[in-house]
């Protein structure tokens, strides 16, 4: 049997793809064939135009993803638009850093209630859909490197990251036999928006790179490449899995 990394003829929902790795997924999964539909509170303008270069339809929903209240129209919607999701790639996310001595119940709960709680009742949507019409499906959650280390100043992020590894493993569980496999990815130190102030301070820049065996940031479609993997037919006997794309982070 040929390996297949092809997406001709799959419909993909991407989160928070207005920018960085959501947006390099976005434009991948296009790349490889999917049409690709994108939920977020920012206007995706140029990820809606990255996507319709590679001559695939783009769909963009406008939704708040800090809570579970649009879950269910951003699937009507991506049905809508593209006719099914068959890919759903969880990318949108925050992050809250105070004190632990001080850390606000509000802020606790605001990345628990978008990383976590959200991330899961999408998922159960979209799964769904892959279950009724029988043709199986992939799901992609976006972990973190605090998916396995403990982090300082951001306790709730760090739960909620760990957390994404648990639930994709319960849902790999019981979607496997249905035919979804379910994975994440846990990108390390990747060049974004959301890093350039690591990136412009000298001393701390130096000490990340110092940690990282391949000696450079990854970029967004470092992670890109990792997720058209999981959500391809190559990827079919892969389930329950985070994978780390970090330059060997980990491994140091």
């Amino acid at each position: 049997m040929a390996i297949s990394f092809d997406l001709t003829g799959k419909a993909a929902l991407v989160t928070g793809a207005n920018t960085g790795i959501g947006q390099a997924i976005a434009v991948a999964l296009a790349e490889a064939g999917a049409d690709v539909a994108v939920a977020g509170r920012s206007e995706p303008t140029e990820t809606l135009a990255l996507i319709a270069a590679t001559g695939r339809k783009a769909v963009n929903i406008k939704a708040d993803l800090s809570s579970v209240e649009p879950v269910g129209r951003v699937i009507d919607e991506a049905v809508a638009g593209l006719g099914k999701v068959d890919i759903l790639v969880n990318n949108a996310g925050i992050i809250r850093r105070d004190d632990l001595l001080q850390f606000s119940e509000e802020d606790w709960d605001a990345v628990i209630d978008t990383n976590l709680k959200t991330l899961f009742f999408l998922s159960q949507a979209a799964a769904r859909g892959m279950v009724e019409r029988g043709s199986g499906g992939k799901i992609i959650n976006i972990a973190s490197l605090l998916t396995f280390q403990g982090g300082i100043r951001v306790p709730s992020y760090a739960a909620a990251k760990s957390g994404v590894s648990g639930v994709t493993k319960a849902m790999a569980n019981e979607l496997a036999p249905r035919g979804v496999q379910v994975n994440a990815i846990a990108p390390g130190y990747i060049t974004t928006n959301n890093t350039a102030a690591l990136v412009a301070d000298e001393t701390r820049n130096r000490q990340i790179l110092e940690r990282i065996p391949t000696g450079r940031w990854g970029q967004p479609e470092d992670i890109a490449g990792a997720a058209v993997f999981l959500a391809s037919p190559a990827s079919d006997y892969v389930t329950g899995h985070v994978l780390a794309v970090d330059g060997g982070w980990l491994a140091r």
